[in-house]
């Protein structure tokens, strides 16, 4: 009997051996160079969205009623108004995303741009978590615990079912 570990496997009895087959997920991706062949900094390209405002910046999904929800939520929930807001599809969005290391067009995630930093999936609600009123950053700080993959699993099951399960609307309602 052979059991798998990273990077090869033990052997414990006669069986023969099994190998673990490794895949790699890609986490972000890097915005193609502009038809002209010159690379686009996007960090320096969005570093104006920083320079008079240094608060960050709530990336969602204007046409979904799950993401509108949740922005007004943070809205609620945020008297000292710490957090910005761009739909995923507006230009500035766009960029932003960019800025994060994602493709333009990928709405299947919030995202939270600060100025050195961006956070996406679970990382990013718990972040905006930590932003908005008690007692949010407490419950923040304990959900940090449940493992990175148990989150993003959770989040992409509502992410990729969000129309579904509340609908969308025909424009951004921010």
């Amino acid at each position: 009997m052979a059991l798998p570990i990273p990077g090869g496997c033990v052997r414990l009895g006669i069986s023969r051996k099994v190998h673990v087959n490794r895949r790699l997920t890609v986490f972000a991706t890097v915005s193609p160079p502009k038809s002209d062949g010159v690379t686009v900094d996007w960090v320096e390209a969005t570093s104006g969205f920083f320079q008079k405002d240094t608060r960050p910046i709530m990336l969602f999904d204007g046409v979904c009623n799950l993401c509108n929800g949740g922005v007004k939520f943070v809205r609620d929930n945020d008297r000292n108004r710490r957090i910005r807001f761009e739909a995923l599809q507006s230009e500035a969005g766009k960029n932003l995303l960019r800025r994060s290391g994602r493709a333009a067009d990928d709405i299947s995630s919030v995202v939270l741009v600060e100025k050195d930093r961006s956070y996406i999936k679970s990382e990013a609600v718990l972040k905006i978590m930590e932003y908005i009123d008690l007692p949010f950053p407490q419950l923040a700080f304990f959900l940090q615990f449940v493992p990175l993959f148990v989150r993003d699993f959770m989040y992409d099951n509502v992410a990729n079912n969000r129309y579904t399960i509340f609908g969308r609307s025909e424009s951004c309602e921010i």
